[in-house]
């Protein structure tokens, strides 16, 4: 089992202006995790599109959140996604192009989307990082110890 060395959680209002917030707050933590300009690239990508379609299809014209969850486990970055809201519900005419899903699938390394227990929907993305940005990173944290 790998040891989580630095994570992030976030909850905001789904709507439009938290999709730049979470945006964000994840390039900066994918910078302090270590990841490659590349790397926070895609996150920020992945980042906009996962949210996106939290607040424009979790929760319809009702009020809701969307929770972000982001932490280092040894050379990965996982990046979790979640809204409470209906859920991904099959052949439902929705608005946009659909391409977001298929945009995060191209930038990361592994991801999945899965019903949560309570309702709603959590998008998990793995970002592999680089074996130099690892080394780097735990020189760092060794610094500050």
């Amino acid at each position: 089992m790998q040891c989580v060395s630095e994570s992030l959680t976030r909850t905001y209002p789904a709507q439009a202006e938290s999709v730049a917030q979470a945006r964000k707050a994840m390039t900066e933590f994918a910078r302090r995790a270590g990841a490659s300009e590349t790397t926070v690239d895609a996150i920020r990508l992945a980042t906009s599109e996962a949210v996106t379609n939290a607040v424009l299809h979790a929760y319809g014209a009702e009020p809701g959140q969307v929770h972000l969850t982001a932490a280092r486990a040894g050379t990965e970055l996982w990046l979790l996604v979640a809204d409470d809201g209906s859920g991904l519900q099959p052949g439902t005419k929705r608005s946009g192009l659909g391409l977001g899903l298929g945009l995060i699938s191209q930038v990361c390394d592994e991801m999945a989307i899965v019903p949560r227990t309570g309702g709603g929907t959590e998008v998990r993305i793995r970002f592999a990082l680089s074996v130099r940005a690892t080394s780097e990173h735990l020189a760092r944290a060794a610094l500050r110890v």
